[in-house]
């Protein structure tokens, strides 16, 4: 099987974009590690392959019992003729094997008879070829558990960065609320003034303005809360959109923040790859048992009987229409005997079929090299996020303080008549955008985290903080 590494890498590489607000409806609070357990254990794709692991041990066990002999049992009762005749043939297609002597006329005699069968047949040595399927088995399985293992793995990091981007848009709605609040205060100062003449009228236009856009913001900042919500809710494998996330998470910044970068080890998608190459070089060693000859052990019994007597070739009358003496059998015979069987042509084409199958396991390697690489970057550029998240979480504060100081004095400025309406909007606007980035930061940070625990392999990096 060959599958690239677009399929399984493309969600490592998390681009996490942190935008709009959301509200807060339900009431029992969940936790990113119960959001991450309920999404592996209810999400279809990891449901699936889990099944198709079962089947693939299921594989093994019969690819044991391949090797076991071969015992058939045969019973059947016939009804007809026992006219001979000299020549050859040969055993292609279907014919009755009905055995009398050749007649110098054709007559229509019939009785029954009967055969019944015993037939033993081991496959004993194969230079290696039960051995071999075991073991292309066994890697199979191997594989399978691994891709199962980095499915899961994906599914976790996917699954905590929907829920730090709805943990973002739920806290992001205070600072538009707040927003709001100033514009109204802006909007109510602004029509006195104008009501008692000492601003122009335009002036309260423009407050009802900045009172309207900032509703729309929150309206368009819940609208994109619950397309997070809704994305939570489908990695988790539920329906229900109502959550109340943990927000202590974002009390503080992780811990592994200011750690040194780790070369990715043993990770879940580099496993996963390393066995699809496995399984490929196994099947490569079964092809190439297959160009050898087969040693067979047999063995039959049989029992037959029929309704034509001994002397039925002197005298056609002998025999009998008595179902039950043609049924039981007279005679006995038993066989034992060894074999071998060589198609000698096959090595021609398992010659093929090994190189091919090469050729297949130096592409896999190639992905191997591929995907090891994208890591490498991946953790490489997690590493910088970290600490440019790390700056912009500490810088945020003075940003806020700044702009709190300088919305303040525009705003006793304009209520005395020394500042004008555009100044005191600019100064609202950049107060909100401190207030978004100080929101964002430290949520930042925990996703600059869980892109590195996505590059390493290891997620306990980010869900053990």
């Amino acid at each position: 099987m060959q599958m690239t590494s677009k399929k399984y890498f493309p969600s490592l590489l998390l681009t996490l974009s942190l935008v709009g607000a959301g509200e807060k409806l339900s009431a029992q609070t969940l936790t990113l590690q119960q959001a991450v357990e309920t999404a592996v254990a209810n999400y279809g794709s990891i449901k699936a392959k889990t099944n198709y692991l079962s089947a693939s041990k299921a594989t093994v066990l019969q690819s044991k019992k391949e090797y076991l002999p071969n015992l058939n049992l045969s019973a059947q009762q016939d009804y007809g003729t026992v006219n001979g005749q000299n020549g050859p043939l040969y055993g292609l297609g279907l014919s009755v094997a009905s055995s009398g002597l050749p007649l110098a006329h054709q007559n229509w005699n019939s009785a029954f008879g009967a055969l019944y069968l015993t037939n033993v047949n081991w496959d004993f040595f194969a230079f290696g070829r039960a051995r071999e399927r075991i073991n292309v088995s066994q890697t199979v399985v191997n594989r399978d558990q691994a891709d199962l293992e980095q499915e899961q793995f994906q599914h976790s990091v996917r699954t905590a960065a929907a829920y730090l981007n709805l943990l973002a848009a739920q806290r992001l709605i205070r600072s538009w609320e707040n927003n709001l609040e100033r514009a109204n205060a802006l909007k109510t100062v602004v029509v006195t003034r104008a009501k008692n003449g000492l601003i122009p009228g335009v002036d309260s236009s423009l407050a009802n303005a900045e009172v309207s856009n900032a509703k729309i913001s929150i309206t368009q900042a819940r609208d994109f809360e619950q397309e997070q919500a809704n994305t939570l809710a489908r990695l988790m494998g539920i329906t229900d959109q109502r959550f109340q996330l943990d927000t202590l998470l974002l009390s503080r910044v992780p811990r592994v923040a200011a750690d040194s970068a780790a070369k990715p080890q043993n990770h879940p998608l580099l496993r996963f790859y390393s066995n699809r190459i496995a399984v490929s070089e196994q099947q490569a060693k079964y092809f190439h048992t297959l160009a050898m000859p087969t040693f067979s052990l047999f063995g039959v019994f049989q029992g037959r009987g029929a309704g034509f007597s001994s002397n039925y070739a002197a005298d056609q009358t002998a025999y009998t229409h008595n179902y039950l003496e043609g049924i039981k059998p007279v005679r006995y015979n038993y066989l034992l005997g060894i074999g071998a069987t060589w198609n000698m042509t096959s090595m021609l084409r398992t010659r093929q079929q090994v190189m091919s199958q090469k050729f297949v396991s130096n592409a896999l390697k190639e992905e191997y090299d591929l995907a090891d690489q994208q890591l490498k970057n991946q953790l490489i550029l997690s590493e910088t996020k970290i600490g440019n998240a790390i700056t912009n979480y500490r810088e945020a504060p003075v940003q806020v303080q700044s702009a709190s100081d300088a919305y303040l004095q525009k705003s006793v400025l304009y209520k005395n008549g020394l500042s004008n309406i555009v100044d005191m909007t600019q100064a609202l606007y950049v107060l909100n955008r401190a207030e978004t980035s100080r929101d964002i930061a430290v949520t930042n940070v925990w996703q600059a985290v869980l892109l590195k625990a996505a590059a390493s392999g290891d997620i306990g990096v980010f869900l053990n903080q």
